[in-house]
């Protein structure tokens, strides 16, 4: 279990006991503060205040109560928007469980987890209008299909703005069915269900109580720091974004800004300009990668590294020049870029060290669906640890599990985050909940102050013939840092011999290449990597790389699906 320091005092956050106090003690204290900036479809910014998102959840929430669906699985598959987020807040509200969907999914996929969660409604944008027409027999168990997009009603389909107008109405003729309900159901019991998209396996539904949801928050907001505007990116149907973003924005009464796509990151960036973002490891390494390699090409990278060092000596005497001396470079994020916080995979300390070089802090943490998902993370203070993922949250125990010579283990946790377990899957339960521990499957150690580092997967780790251990993840954060190299999975696979080599399948950045005048010979790869580890023992060098001509299938969050 991980130690509390007494030099780490908690952030005060207001006390929550449900879902609802969220959004009552925000219009309480701040009700023409605006919550939420968004384009609408005439691309202007539109606005929403506290007061005026109090009163959109109740309306639709009533909605649903007046069609008698407010206790069913409600899902939700679309488009990161305010609608999304109207959707989300008024079902968790409810005696209703919500049912987020990933838009990505193949028909198929959708499919199954629509029905095997129970879906009795489907909220969804229009892209989704002709496969649930087509699907219509399909999904009989669903009384409801409500689209964003849609102008009419059509029998079952119906428009999601006349539904609202709806509950507006109701509510001015004082129906209360929704609002005298909305703390009626027990936080013990299944409130949110998320199907994992991990990078390996079949997807199983996560089973959230309001609970789980609750402590998250309030406990999350003890130790994690966030500023005042933040720029709402990864995708909704992802706990980290939906728990950790929406919910934690909405209680620290930061405004919102709603990203209308990822290619429109850097364009939004300077639209909103935020002081805060959260973000996954790829965008950082994407944002990195280009912005090292237009410095290189300007002849400007040398010219960086000197200034770095001037700022880092002035540092040391309290003097901060970073935002002076890197003002182009911040003008690319909008100029009030202060803080990214970043989980969902380990990113490299190279990355973390150049930002905040650049005097953008990255606040590091660690969360899996099954906690809620945050596990721990760096405070946004001088005890910040870049080399780790941060202590865990005052809720939880974190331990190692079977930990080997170089104490890393699989990391397991318990307390009031974790899940209720996997829906209608007692077996998959039973396997990851033992004795009231949860086998998240990871790797990691925990140092003699507590704080939490990641290695990598149990089912990525590679056990030589020796009996040594390799973390495949150790070894493409090294791979990374060749320029040409875009994407690396690191695998054991068997030689000539018979023996387990490590072996690196690459994926080669096509503007490097192209530069280059092609792509580099194997021998040529091999010895950029080995430059990279010469320091570590040879059990741990590559043996030989596989190229391959696409990239590797990624999740929604940009994870690599090592086994795709």
């Amino acid at each position: 279990m991980a130690k509390k320091y007494k030099f780490l005092p908690y952030n005060e956050v207001s006390k929550i006991d449900r879902i609802v106090d969220i959004i009552t003690q925000a219009e309480n204290e701040c009700p023409d503060k605006v919550a939420y900036r968004f384009k609408n479809a005439a691309q202007e910014v539109q606005e929403v205040t506290y007061r005026g998102f109090g009163e959109d959840v109740r309306a639709l929430g009533s909605a649903l109560s007046h069609l008698g669906v407010d206790k069913e699985h409600i899902a939700c598959v679309a488009d990161n928007s305010y609608n999304w987020i109207n959707v989300y807040l008024s079902v968790l509200c409810s005696r209703g469980v919500y049912l987020p969907v990933d838009k990505l999914l193949p028909p198929e996929d959708l499919m199954y987890v629509l029905s095997s969660g129970d879906a009795r409604v489907i909220f969804y944008s229009k892209q989704f209008e002709q496969l649930f027409h087509e699907k219509r027999e399909e999904l009989k168990e669903v009384r409801y299909f409500i689209g964003f997009d849609r102008e009419e009603d059509e029998g079952e389909f119906l428009s999601f703005n006349k539904l609202k107008e709806k509950g507006k109405a109701l509510l001015a003729e004082g129906y209360d069915e929704y609002t005298s309900n909305m703390t009626s159901s027990d936080i013990h019991e299944l409130k949110m269900l998320v199907y994992t998209s991990g990078t390996t396996g079949i997807a199983k539904g996560v089973m959230l109580s309001e609970e789980n949801l609750v402590c998250e928050v309030y406990h999350g907001l003890q130790v994690a720091d966030i500023l005042t505007v933040g720029l709402s990116v990864l995708p909704y149907h992802h706990t980290y974004e939906a728990v950790v973003g929406l919910l934690v924005y909405l209680h620290r009464h930061a405004v919102t800004c709603i990203n209308d796509s990822l290619a429109a990151i850097l364009k939004n960036l300077k639209l909103y300009q935020p002081d805060f973002i959260y973000l996954v490891p790829a965008f950082l390494e994407m944002f990195y990668k280009k912005i090292r390699a237009t410095m290189e090409e300007r002849g400007k990278w040398e010219t960086f590294q000197k200034g770095a060092k001037i700022s880092k000596l002035l540092l040391k005497l309290g003097i901060d020049v970073r935002r002076k001396l890197f003002a182009e470079l911040h003008e690319t994020f909008g100029g009030n870029l202060r803080l990214m916080v970043v989980g969902a995979a380990p990113l490299r300390p190279e990355v973390i060290n150049f930002f905040e070089t650049v005097g953008i802090t990255v606040c590091q943490g660690y969360g899996i669906t099954e906690c809620s998902p945050l596990v721990s993370v760096n405070r946004n203070n001088k005890y910040a640890d870049p080399e780790t993922v941060g202590l865990p949250l005052p809720c939880l125990e974190v331990r190692i599990d079977n930990p080997g010579e170089d104490g890393n283990g699989e990391i397991c946790v318990k307390g009031k985050t974790v899940m209720m377990g996997y829906y209608k899957n007692p077996e998959a339960t039973a396997a990851a909940m033992i004795d009231g521990w949860f086998h998240t499957g990871d790797l990691g150690n925990i140092d003699e102050r507590g704080y939490l580092s990641i290695t990598g997967r149990c089912k990525n780790l590679i056990v030589l013939d020796s009996g040594k251990n390799v973390y495949p993840e150790e070894l493409e954060n090294y791979i990374m840092n060749v320029p040409y190299i875009a994407e690396a999975v690191v695998r054991g696979v068997k030689d000539a011999k018979g023996k387990t080599a490590i072996q690196a399948e690459l994926f080669l950045s096509k503007d490097h290449v192209k530069e280059m005048g092609g792509a580099p010979a194997d021998d040529k790869i091999l010895s950029d990597i080995h430059a990279l580890t010469a320091h570590l023992p040879m059990y741990k060098q590559v043996a030989s790389v596989k190229i391959r001509d696409k990239e590797f299938e990624k999740t929604t969050t940009r994870k690599i699906r090592r086994n795709a």
